[in-house]
């Protein structure tokens, strides 16, 4: 768990050498070190634990910026803690990118489908993981790290539809 402590220490500010904080939740410790330590390189800070009951409360004491979630682990599965996050007000906007072994469409469509940005196949490429993490970065660019479920419905709320929408609303 020291690993992890560190990571959780972290300020909300990022160090100009620290690009983002990603947890990893992945029951084959081997792939989750050597992750871990790919995306260290790349300047992340990087922390990983090996159930999706552990990651839920790594979570919840500091919130990552992305979630690298394995499908299938012991106990709780990856996809059952991803239907958890979405359905959470706090954690709804997590970006989750899907790290498995499963490599059926219909695995990688399920996992999009209950609420996953990204689907990344091991065994993994660490370029691959490396580019697919700073894409999920920069997608997320300015917005801010999290804005309560509230918020965001008085935010759409506020915005006015398109001139096109509201045509066929009145239809």
């Amino acid at each position: 768990m020291a690993w992890l402590i560190g990571l959780l220490n972290l300020t909300d500010a990022k160090a100009p050498d620290c690009m983002a904080r990603i947890l990893i939740a992945d029951d084959d410790e081997l792939i989750a070190e050597l992750a871990s330590e790919v995306l260290i390189d790349a300047g992340h800070a990087c922390g990983w634990v090996t159930s999706a009951e552990e990651a839920w409360a790594c979570v919840q004491r500091k919130r990552p910026d992305v979630l690298l979630l394995d499908h299938t682990m012991p106990g709780q599965s990856g996809l059952t803690l991803l239907r958890r996050l979405r359905q959470s007000a706090q954690f709804y906007d997590l970006p989750v990118i899907m790290f498995t072994a499963m490599n059926g469409a219909a695995d990688e469509a399920q996992a999009i489908y209950a609420g996953a940005q990204d689907f990344i196949r091991k065994p993994f490429d660490p370029a691959v993981l490396v580019q697919r993490v700073g894409w999920m970065i920069r997608v997320r660019g300015d917005r801010p790290r999290h804005v309560d479920l509230r918020t965001a419905l008085a935010i759409d709320d506020a915005c006015p539809a398109p001139p096109m929408a509201m045509a066929r609303r009145m239809i």
